[in-house]
C-alpha cells in the first residue's frame, strides 16, 4: 500500500466512527493506535479525552504543534443524506462523510505528515514534532487545548482547520453575552400590578442596537447579534413575566477581553434606565459545562479570545516559504470562525497559523466530503511545513 492509499483508508476509518462531542472514545483510540503503528516516541490520552504525540528530532529546536479536533457535529437529517454520513465512499474523487472536512481528513493528514518526515529524515530534524487530536471543540473552542499546551509546551501552532490552502494569521474571538431584565410578576388581568420584563428588555435592547462595535484592519468588523430571548414563567398563561433573557453573539477582536464586552453592554443598561427610571437589568457570560468521555467534566465561559499574528514573522514566512516548496501556491488570509487558536494564540500566546485541506463551507453541510486530492496535498503541505520549521 502506497502512504496515499495508506493515508486515505485511514480517513476513511476515521469518518466511519461518529464522535459527537463527549463521544470521542473511539476514534481517539483510532488515533492513539495509529500514532504508536507510525512510531511516534510517546502517545497519550489526556484527563478530558484527547490525544497527543510526539516526534523527538535528533537535534535540539523549538516544538511544532500541529492541532486539530476530532468530534463532530451530530447527523440530525441522515435521511436527507444522498451519501451516508457515516459510510466514508469515495465518489468522483471525494470522500463523503461527517467530519471528512471538519476535520478528520486533516487530523489524519497531521498524523501522516509527521510520520513520513519522521521516516524520510531518520529524525535528523531540530527540535519536536507533535500532533494533538482534541475533543470537545464544537461547543468549546481551545479548552481542552489548555491540557495540551500544558503537556506539549509548544512553541509554534499550526490549526489544522480547512483554509482551502491559504495560510490563516488569525481570527475574531467569540463570546455568548447574556443581559437579563428583572420585573414583577403578576396576573395579566391587572397588568398594571406589576412590571414586565419584556417591555423592560424591548427599551434594553434598542440602547445595545446602538452599540457600533469596533473594527479591526485585518479582522474585519466586530459582531452583536441577538440570537435568541425568551421569558419567565414560560409559557406564560395569565402571568406577567418577571424575567426577561437574551443571549448576543459577540464577534470579538483582538483587545476585547470580557470586561470590554461587557462594559459596553452596561453601558447600554445605564442609558435604558435613564429613559426608564428602575429598570433592573444585568449582564454576564453564559458558561458551559459538558461531560467528557473519559468522565471528567469540561466547563468555561462562553469566551474564546481572538488573535492575530504578523504575516512578516518568521514563523508565518517560513510555512509560507514551505509550501512553495511542495508546489502549492497559497495567500494569507484569516480564519472566518473561531478555532482553538482561541487558547494557543488568543490565551497562551504562543505564535500560531491555520493551514489545512478542503473549504470552509463545507464544515457542518448535509454530504460533506473532502477532495481525495486535497486530502493528499494537505498531507504534503503539512510535511514541507514542518520539514522548513525544523531545518
Amino acid at each position: 500500500m502506497t502512504r496515499d492509499e495508506r493515508l486515505i483508508a485511514f480517513c476513511q476509518e476515521a469518518i466511519r466512527i461518529p464522535s459527537p462531542s463527549g463521544h470521542e472514545k473511539e476514534v481517539a483510540e483510532l488515533m492513539k493506535r495509529k500514532m504508536e503503528e507510525y512510531g511516534f516516541d510517546e502517545v497519550k490520552i489526556d484527563r478530558f479525552g484527547s490525544v497527543y504525540g510526539i516526534i523527538h528530532g535528533k537535534r535540539p529546536g523549538k516544538t511544532i504543534l500541529m492541532d486539530g479536533h476530532i468530534d463532530n457535529v451530530d447527523v440530525i437529517d441522515e435521511s436527507k443524506w444522498t451519501h451516508a454520513p457515516w459510510g466514508a465512499e469515495i465518489c468522483d474523487g471525494k470522500i463523503y462523510g461527517r467530519g471528512t472536512s471538519d476535520m478528520k481528513g486533516s487530523v489524519t493528514a497531521m498524523i501522516s505528515a509527521a510520520a513520513h518526515l519522521a521516516e524520510d529524515t531518520d529524525r535528523d530534524f531540530a527540535g519536536n514534532i507533535a500532533v494533538s487530536c482534541t475533543v470537545h471543540e464544537e461547543c468549546f473552542e481551545g479548552i481542552s487545548s489548555r491540557e495540551i499546551t500544558k503537556a506539549v509546551k509548544p512553541d509554534f501552532v499550526i490549526i489544522g482547520e480547512a483554509t482551502s490552502s491559504t495560510v490563516k494569521i488569525g481570527q475574531r474571538g467569540r463570546a455568548e453575552v447574556v443581559v437579563e431584565t428583572e420585573g414583577v410578576s403578576c396576573h395579566s388581568s391587572n397588568p398594571e400590578k406589576g412590571v414586565n420584563a419584556v417591555y423592560m428588555m424591548m427599551v434594553l435592547i434598542e440602547e445595545i442596537c446602538k452599540i457600533v462595535p469596533n473594527e479591526h484592519p485585518i479582522l474585519g468588523k466586530g459582531i452583536l447579534e441577538l440570537t435568541d430571548i425568551i421569558s419567565y414563567p414560560y409559557p406564560g398563561a395569565s402571568v406577567v413575566p418577571s424575567l426577561c433573557r437574551a443571549t448576543f453573539d459577540r464577534r470579538t477582536l483582538v483587545g476585547e477581553d470580557e470586561a470590554v464586552i461587557l462594559g459596553q453592554i452596561e453601558e447600554a443598561i445605564h442609558r435604558a434606565q435613564q429613559r426608564v427610571p428602575g429598570l433592573k437589568a444585568k449582564t454576564y457570560l453564559a458558561e458551559g459545562k459538558e461531560k467528557c468521555w473519559t468522565g471528567e467534566t469540561i466547563s468555561a465561559k462562553r469566551y474564546f479570545p481572538a488573535w492575530v499574528i504578523d504575516e512578516k514573522s518568521d514563523f508565518v514566512q517560513k510555512a509560507v516559504t514551505g509550501l512553495k516548496e511542495a508546489g502549492i501556491d497559497t495567500q494569507i488570509s484569516h480564519f472566518a470562525f473561531c478555532t482553538n487558536g482561541s487558547h494557543f494564540c488568543g490565551e497562551a500566546g504562543i505564535p500560531t497559523i491555520g493551514y489545512g485541506p478542503s473549504l470552509e463551507t463545507l464544515a457542518h453541510v448535509r454530504d460533506e466530503y473532502i477532495e481525495v486530492e486535497q486530502l493528499i496535498k494537505a498531507c504534503k503541505g503539512f510535511e514541507s511545513i514542518l520539514r522548513k520549521l525544523t531545518e
